[in-house]
């Protein structure tokens, strides 16, 4: 008599995610990043003054009672400006990552499925952006354009970091596309949109999820450098690139300017890379 096919509980899958949860290193940093979305969505929640009121006789004032962080150069509270700043870092590491994650599960899916010209065109196409540098190619783009706002912004991001998240896609589609299950849905006479949307896509997205927070870390930092550089947002938007813009001629005489907001940008990304890492070996079956 055969043995009879051991199907997984039902609960499985909610212990795996509480097992998740319960792993210091994805807790740590997701708990982090969830403080970080809550200030970037309610600033107003973590700081009372309003970042945009300014007062020339303020200028460049250190920590004071009230003001844990001090002024900045044009009398304005640097905490307010730092917690309101968080918005416009964040919106653009998740606008960029989305629109990669985005272009990625299409090309690559494409790419994966029908091969042959699909996947010449798709592969030659990031051949190029990989040989091109990156951020010569973004620092030229934004000095033409002259409203460099989060979409603006986000937009040259995007153009040029989607086709590493292509590659990390193709390569996992293409090894899902082989597979029985997919070749059997195939046979039974499933079109493309359905084989790729059912099959293709759920069995090769575990790759992009990890890869994912990475890349929202390495946005944040992209931005923040490219503003540093005076090719990014410039004021009168508030980010913790701008503030290091302004602090970088006068941040000897007042070290403050440059070490709150700094500080913040290095906790927010090194939450998104630690939980990206920690995501990265929990979905990686050679890790278990």
């Amino acid at each position: 008599m055969p043995a009879a096919v051991e199907t997984p509980p039902v609960a499985a899958v909610p212990i795996r995610r509480r097992r998740l949860l319960s792993n210091p290193r994805i807790a740590i940093p997701a708990g982090v990043v969830l403080l970080v979305v809550l200030v970037a969505a309610m600033p107003r929640l973590f700081a009372s003054a309003d970042p945009r009121a300014c007062d020339l006789a303020d200028s460049g004032v250190g920590p004071a009672s009230g003001h844990p962080f001090g002024f900045d150069i044009q009398g304005c509270d640097l905490y307010s400006n730092v917690v309101y700043g968080t918005r416009s870092s964040v919106t653009i590491g998740f606008t960029v990552t989305a629109g990669c994650v985005l272009i990625a599960l299409v090309l690559g899916c494409l790419a994966a499925y029908y091969r042959g010209a699909v996947d010449a065109v798709v592969s030659r196409t990031m051949d190029i952006f990989f040989g091109f540098p990156a951020l010569v190619g973004q620092v030229v783009i934004l000095s033409t354009l002259h409203q460099r706002n989060v979409v603006v912004v986000s937009a040259v991001l995007i153009l040029f970091a989607w086709p590493a998240m292509t590659r990390l896609m193709r390569s996992a589609a293409l090894a899902t596309v082989d597979l029985d299950f997919v070749k059997a849905a195939r046979g039974l006479g499933a079109g493309p949109v359905r084989v790729i949307v059912r099959h293709v896509l759920p069995n090769s997205f575990a790759p992009i999820l990890a890869v994912a927070s990475l890349g929202i870390g390495g946005m944040i930092t992209a931005e923040s450098a490219l503003t540093f550089l005076g090719v990014g947002l410039r004021a009168p938007s508030i980010s913790w690139g701008v503030q290091l813009n302004q602090a970088q001629d006068s941040f000897r005489d007042h070290p403050h300017l440059l070490l709150f907001p700094s500080l913040f940008l290095s906790v927010t990304v090194l939450a998104f890379v630690m939980l990206g890492d920690a995501l990265r070996d929990a979905f990686d079956p050679r890790s278990r």
